[in-house]
């Protein structure tokens, strides 16, 4: 049964949520309405209406309300975000959201929806990344999103991330990862330097699993805990990367809610319900993607969303 004193925040990797206007800055004209995914407004809307239904749910087998924070990574544009919290199965929740554009090459994004009953923002960033290729080059990744406020009138800093992929191999790609952790790591030792208190929450999509050395080694400290390696240990998976079940999607806080913060820590999930899954095929058991390969399922993501649940 839902419970008041509970509350929910959650991460959500939508998969290419693209709006369908061609940008001549990205690579994104395979999701245009003459590009190879046929990607017009009703395919756009249809997915906006599923990833809205989703969020809608996360949590409310706990919680009386969906998320009252929700990271969300591949979104195109600050307006998608907005067409988001503007469908029909939220706009009657007050929803805002911080977003920026990145120069992320394929124009894909993360950003934070907040529910502006219960977290009221004071400052946000994107704060830049710089990663190499091993031949000098710099990735064009996305910038981390920084998000200052007060969580039910406390404060609190948001990190939300989508760390490089693994597309051109792990063992090319773990270094990038571990530039980014650093980052990461000092970002919030500096908090923690001013406040030792300090409620501090991270999610995103490392493209990393919780044992992975990026986060296990230089993101997760003393003060930084990660409840997201039990999942793992429990072979608990949001995604499947070549054959393989993985939890690339994952929940990190401060030791604070712990130890010193109004609100405690209950516990940590994936949100895998039967609707998002698929059920046929090579794919069954899945999550229910909008595409496989060229053809196209009408889906929500690759990702299941993760999400937490604290007590206030």
């Amino acid at each position: 049964m839902a419970e008041d004193n509970l509350f929910s925040i959650a991460f959500y990797n939508t998969e290419n949520l693209f709006d369908y206007k061609d940008d001549a800055h990205t690579l994104d004209s395979d999701y245009t309405p003459a590009g190879r995914k046929k990607w017009g407004h009703y395919r756009y809307q249809h997915k906006i209406n599923k990833i809205a239904k989703v969020i809608s749910k996360i949590g409310t087998d706990d919680c009386v309300f969906p998320p009252v924070l929700v990271g969300l990574a591949e979104v195109e544009t600050k307006q998608v975000a907005l067409d988001i919290i503007h469908s029909e199965t939220l706009r009657y929740l007050n929803y805002d959201c911080v977003h920026y554009e990145s120069p992320d090459e394929r124009g894909i994004d993360v950003a934070l929806l907040y529910h502006k009953d219960f977290f009221e923002l004071s400052y946000s960033e994107a704060i830049p990344i710089e990663v190499f290729e091993p031949n000098g080059v710099k990735d064009e990744t996305r910038d981390i999103l920084y998000v200052k406020g007060k969580l039910y009138g406390e404060v609190t800093h948001v990190f939300v991330n989508h760390w490089p992929s693994r597309r051109k191999g792990v063992d090319k790609t773990h270094l990038k990862r571990i530039a980014l952790a650093k980052i990461l790591a000092q970002k919030t030792k500096e908090i923690l330097t001013e406040n030792p208190d300090a409620n501090i929450l991270i999610m995103g999509d490392f493209n990393d699993d919780p044992i992975s050395e990026s986060i296990d080694k230089f993101l997760v400290s003393n003060k930084i805990i990660n409840p997201m390696k039990a999942l793992y240990q429990d072979q608990k998976g949001s995604l499947v990367h070549n054959g393989v079940w993985h939890l690339f999607d994952q929940i990190l806080y401060s030791k604070s809610y712990k130890d010193s913060s109004d609100t405690t820590f209950i516990k940590s999930e994936i949100y895998n319900k039967d609707f998002l899954t698929d059920w046929t095929g090579r794919s069954k058991g899945e999550p229910l993607r909008t595409y496989i390969g060229k053809f196209y399922r009408g889906g929500f993501s690759d990702h299941f969303p993760v999400y937490a649940i604290f007590k206030k």
